[in-house]
């Protein structure tokens, strides 16, 4: 058998800890089959290891080379790939598995749901915000799928064609405002990122003089994705299998909206006047160093660069010091727990949000307007 090139070897090496999430599928498969405390691994393992692991390992500041070759890139890319009928097989068999195991009782198998939707996305429809950044036709249909099987598809249009382009100003449904809770966010982002999306696709159809019904449009898709991944659900499991189904894709987009709201929480970009804002630079979101949750979420915590460059695959994204872009303390596993104590994650965030605010805009005294969902920015 011949050797690989010792180049080829290095970054297969490297890649290796970023597949971390395929230890996810095996203990899914532990908590289905022991029940009881086995259906904790779960979640254990997505919050509290990697958690622990940050604290242990620490911060990642090094970069990638940017002219690395997309070809010595497919060991990363490769996790993301296999993600999606590892994730369909795990949700669906798992389905078809639980509605017939007579070890377990509803709430066992409502726990077991509740992790797999932890799963789905914490990995799932992060993987699918990688894959549907690209070109590649096969990885766009990919994320379009993941996004199916958590009923989530319009997060696909919201996210390339409103949440890039407004980030970080009052335009943009998910860029959580200063002082807003968690709680008053995930209901106003559920209603109004939905709105948006669809609002987007309609202007684009508009731009090309074709109506939003027009088949074009990618909402028919959404729907008949996600229309088949509920009728799957129902056939394999039933009832039962259907409300389950519904309940891990509801834990998913909670998983989800979490992230979205840590990663710009009270950032703004300047109002230029006329409608216009500042450009996008990587001090309009959060960035995060930690390691160890970097690995588990492919670098989605070097969230400034994302924006900064949103073309970059996850492996190239650079990190940013203190004087680009702010810091979160934690990981965002440790972030996301917080936020859902919206006092304590006030106590830990809105004092960096003002120091953010005094570096980088002096001459601003006066912040009331930036806290309105629909006032413009001062100039």
């Amino acid at each position: 058998m011949t050797a690989l090139p010792p180049k080829k070897v290095s970054m297969f090496s490297a890649a290796v800890p970023f597949w971390l999430s395929l230890l996810m599928v095996p203990l899914a498969l532990i908590g289905a089959t022991q029940g009881g405390w086995w259906l904790a691994l779960l979640p254990l393992y997505g919050w509290g290891m990697f958690s622990i692991l940050d604290a242990i390992i620490g911060l990642n500041l090094d970069n990638a080379d940017l002219d690395t070759p997309e070809d010595d890139l497919f060991w990363y890319r490769f996790i993301t790939i296999i993600w999606f009928p590892l994730q369909f097989i795990m949700i669906f068999g798992l389905l078809a598995y639980a509605t017939r195991a007579a070890h377990l009782s509803g709430s066992e198998k409502v726990a077991l749901f509740f992790g797999i939707g932890v799963v789905s996305g914490t990995i799932g429809i992060n993987y699918s915000h990688e894959l549907m950044h690209q070109r590649n036709r096969l990885e766009r249909w990919l994320g379009d799928l993941l996004l199916a099987s958590v009923l989530y598809s319009h997060f696909r249009s919201e996210h390339l064609l409103t949440h890039h382009r407004y980030v970080a100003t009052p335009k943009d449904p998910v860029t959580a405002r200063y002082n807003e809770g968690f709680h008053r966010f995930f209901p106003r982002v559920l209603r109004q990122s939905l709105t948006s999306a669809w609002n987007a696709e309609k202007a684009m159809l508009a731009r090309k003089q074709l109506p939003a019904t027009d088949a074009s449009n990618p909402f028919f898709r959404y729907a008949a994705l996600q229309l088949g991944m509920l009728l799957l659900a129902f056939i394999v499991g039933g009832w039962t299998g259907l409300g389950l189904f519904m309940f891990q894709a509801f834990v998913a987009i909670w998983q989800l909206e979490l992230v979205n709201y840590i990663e710009h929480y009270g950032l703004t970009r300047k109002h230029l006047g006329d409608g216009k804002y500042e450009h996008v630079q990587p001090r309009h979101s959060w960035n995060a160093s930690h390691r160890a949750s970097n690995w588990l979420l492919i670098n989605l915590q070097r969230h400034s660069d994302h924006h900064y460059k949103p073309d970059r695959r996850f492996p190239l994204l650079q990190n940013y010091t203190e004087e680009d872009a702010p810091q979160l303390p934690y990981g965002y596993s440790v972030m996301t727990l917080t936020a859902m104590v919206p006092p304590i994650f006030r106590r830990i965030m809105n004092p960096r949000v003002r120091k953010w605010r005094a570096m980088y805009y002096p001459e601003i005294t006066d912040w009331g307007p930036y806290k309105s969902a629909t006032t413009p920015m001062p100039r």
